[in-house]
């Protein structure tokens, strides 16, 4: 069976002639199609419906299965809601047919805005045809609008035109503006193709969605009070500090040192003068993350690992680092013995904290582990 299909998504039918839709039957859709051209005659759904009918006439002049015709409405204003309007007419309309054969459906719109609701109606009955009725005139113009409707309307595609089409247009009024502070157009040109560059980059390497979840999630942390958020400023003033220290000592050893520089000097002076520096920046931004696990109730004590690793790590940075310099301010010069002692506490200080905390999880375990292990 063959259904001819009416669509008319902004319910022109009903608003204006008071018609209860689905219209099912030739004889109702001519009526519904009348009623609507007296109520507007410039309205384009009159064609929909009357070109509905004269299918529906072709197709069941020609023989072969039989037809029904129906015109089907959606609502104004929203097209979701409208084409979920649709949808639930649409199987009125199949529920209504007395027929076992299995339905197809040949739609009828009067424009591209109409044709939205084409996968809507697919899911519901197989589509053998879409005539698009508009009058001639008006059909390039129409496509064309709701084209650029549908462009402006999605923030993504907007985004992606319009910002780079807004900034080349400001192009003559900042350069005018430039020329009455004495400022070279070429500089301001320069300024707005690095604009235009840094925006491409960022759309074509999804930096956007990067800075998004960044800011998204720094107004989490600011929000919900976590400790994280201070340790972590802090720790990155401490580095900073700490890559200052690097390069003075790298300069006082320089000074000291006739000659060139090895590479391995130039690494020892930096890791030795930046070292105690980055050890307190670790301990305090794993001191921070340790708080925010407490009062999220996610604590365990292999968190406390952290700050210990972290110093072990450091006291055999800082001894290796100075045995190879020499003695100048600022530097700690160790002897071989020195140098194993501090090796050997630091390989303790990581290895006992280990041990001490594995022992406190097994006799004072924490909430998170009685329920892991539940």
């Amino acid at each position: 069976m063959l259904l001819v299909l009416c669509v008319d998504l902004d319910d022109d039918l009903g608003r204006k002639t008071g018609f209860e839709t689905p219209v099912v039957g030739r004889d109702a859709v001519e009526a519904a199609a009348v009623a609507l051209a007296t109520a507007d005659p410039e309205d384009s759904d009159i064609n929909v419906l009357f070109q509905g009918i004269h299918t529906h006439d072709d197709l069941l002049a020609e023989g072969g299965e039989e037809v029904e015709v129906a015109a089907v409405t959606g609502i104004d204003g929203s097209d979701v809601k409208a084409n979920r309007a649709i949808g639930e007419e649409i199987d009125e309309v199949l529920a209504a047919l007395q027929t076992g054969e299995n339905v197809r459906a040949i739609v009828i719109t009067d424009g591209a805005q109409d044709e939205s609701v084409l996968p809507v109606i697919r899911s519901r009955v197989p589509i053998d045809g879409v005539r698009r009725v508009v009058v001639r005139q008006a059909q390039d113009l129409e496509s064309m609008y709701y084209t650029m409707k549908q462009v402006l309307d999605d923030p993504e595609t907007r985004g992606t035109i319009l910002v780079p089409l807004g900034i080349l247009l400001l192009i003559y009024p900042f350069v005018t503006i430039a020329s009455y502070f004495d400022v070279p157009g070429a500089v301001v040109l320069g300024l707005i193709s690095a604009l235009l560059g840094l925006y491409s980059l960022f759309r074509g390497l999804g930096l956007e969605t990067v800075v998004d979840d960044l800011a998204e999630r720094g107004r989490n942390l600011l929000y919900a009070g976590r400790a994280t958020l201070i340790t972590y400023v802090v720790a990155a003033a401490l580095m900073v500090v700490g890559g200052v220290r690097g390069v003075e000592l790298l300069r006082a050893v320089d000074a000291a040192v006739p000659g060139d520089l090895g590479v391995g000097i130039v690494i020892a002076a930096v890791v030795h003068g930046a070292v105690q520096w980055f050890a307190a920046a670790g301990v305090t931004s794993s001191l921070g993350q340790v708080t925010d696990e407490y009062l999220a109730d996610r604590f365990k004590w292999r968190y406390l690992n952290a700050p210990f690793y972290v110093l072990s790590i450091a006291v055999v940075l800082h001894a290796v680092s100075g045995f190879f310099l020499p003695d100048v301010a600022g530097v700690t010069s160790l002897s071989l013995t020195d140098l194993a002692l501090a090796l050997t506490a630091g390989t303790l200080l990581g290895v006992l904290s280990t041990l001490a905390f594995a022992v406190a999880e097994s006799r004072f375990p924490t909430g998170v582990e009685t329920d892991a292990s539940a």
